[in-house]
């Protein structure tokens, strides 16, 4: 089969032809139908994440159950499924104490998993999926069934942008009605926590973003205003929040730079909740008079705080019923062989999420 696969850190990811094991016990295999690019892909790609290579990329996908192995019973073939990268186990501290978002037995950047038909080489796959590839073989509990009716195109992007961004205001942040928001960073969580902050009533809605071309993406989600990242914004957000600054700052980055742009937009006793995944090395400094006399909560949001196989279900039927809308977070629809590009444009922040179609 056809997978995106990169051999090292800076290098151009290529499609290669690779082979997958057959399912093992516990274990299903997945004929993937879409996959969105995610900024975890880039990152496997620049080297903020270290995973062992070749590794084949993606980790956001739909597709159908083909085959299952023994003593599977959570789905059959045919079966339409979202992949979740982050399974828990139901067993360790974290799971029994209904944190199941940072369960010990995932997190690993890569898995071994396949070979590549050019050298032999053993391969790895992103998060344990490698979902950018015709098939996946993954365990049960990484994938959720979904109903068949709902595009495959848009089901992928539940398992990772989706999930994160509403998770991140319901889950992590509560926010609520009439509470005011800033969401900085509009690629595809991004804009899904601004569809999330409007659907929960917040106002306003502020997304902030240093690119221009973001605006009319970020109305289109749900934001009420839209605000460049410059030296003027946090003027502009105490104008728009009398004075004070919004009550919630969503960073979907993941750089020091953006999280304190975060932290100034928000008001005295608010919260920070940095979604963006950064890089080890990127220090954020802040002052321990301005963290005692802001009285601000500065939090993460991993995999928005969720419960996948609770939540999935959730999102997909509110996507299903129409009260969810999901086709503003996609502007790009392309091919496997696009896909290089893709992760090009996402580099430069250009639009928002490109799906692979398959």
């Amino acid at each position: 089969m056809r997978a995106l696969v990169v051999r090292g850190v800076g290098a151009e990811p290529r499609v290669e032809q690779i082979t997958l094991p057959a399912p093992g016990p516990g274990e299903v295999r997945v004929a993937i139908r879409a996959a969105g690019i995610c900024h975890s892909d880039l990152s496997m790609v620049n080297g903020t994440l270290t995973p062992p290579y070749p590794l084949v990329l993606g980790h956001e996908a739909a597709g159908i159950v083909v085959a299952a192995g023994d003593r599977v019973d959570r789905v059959r073939a045919g079966d339409h499924v979202v992949l979740n990268w982050a399974p828990p186990c139901r067993e360790c501290w974290y799971c029994a104490h209904g944190e199941p978002w940072l369960c010990a037995a995932t997190g690993a950047p890569a898995a071994p998993r396949g070979t590549a038909l050019a050298d032999g080489a053993s391969l790895h796959v992103t998060l344990g999926l490698g979902a950018l590839a015709e098939e996946v073989v993954v365990a049960e509990n990484a994938v959720i069934p979904v109903p068949a009716e709902l595009p495959c195109e848009l089901t992928a992007l539940l398992g990772c942008a989706v999930l994160t961004g509403f998770g991140a205001v319901r889950r992590t942040a509560g926010v609520a009605a009439g509470d005011a928001v800033a969401v900085i960073g509009l690629g595809g969580v991004g804009l899904a926590t601004v569809a999330a902050a409007r659907a929960a009533g917040a106002a306003p809605v502020i997304a902030v973003d240093r690119a221009e071309n973001k605006r009319e993406l970020a109305i289109a989600a749900g934001a009420s205003d839209f605000l460049l990242s410059d030296d003027t914004l946090n003027r502009s957000v105490r104008t728009l929040t009398g004075g004070r600054g919004v009550d919630h700052a969503f960073e979907c980055v993941g750089r020091a730079a953006t999280i304190r742009v975060a932290w100034r937009a928000t008001r005295r006793g608010g919260q920070v909740i940095v979604v963006g995944m950064g890089a080890r090395d990127d220090m954020l400094e802040l002052s321990a008079l301005d963290i005692f006399h802001s009285a601000r909560v500065l939090r993460s949001s991993v995999y928005g705080s969720s419960d996948p196989d609770r939540d999935l279900p959730e999102l997909a039927g509110a996507a299903l019923d129409g009260t969810l809308d999901l086709a503003p977070l996609i502007t790009d629809r392309i091919v496997l062989d696009e896909a290089p590009a893709a992760l090009r444009r996402m580099a430069r922040g250009e639009g928002a999420r490109s799906v692979v179609l398959f």
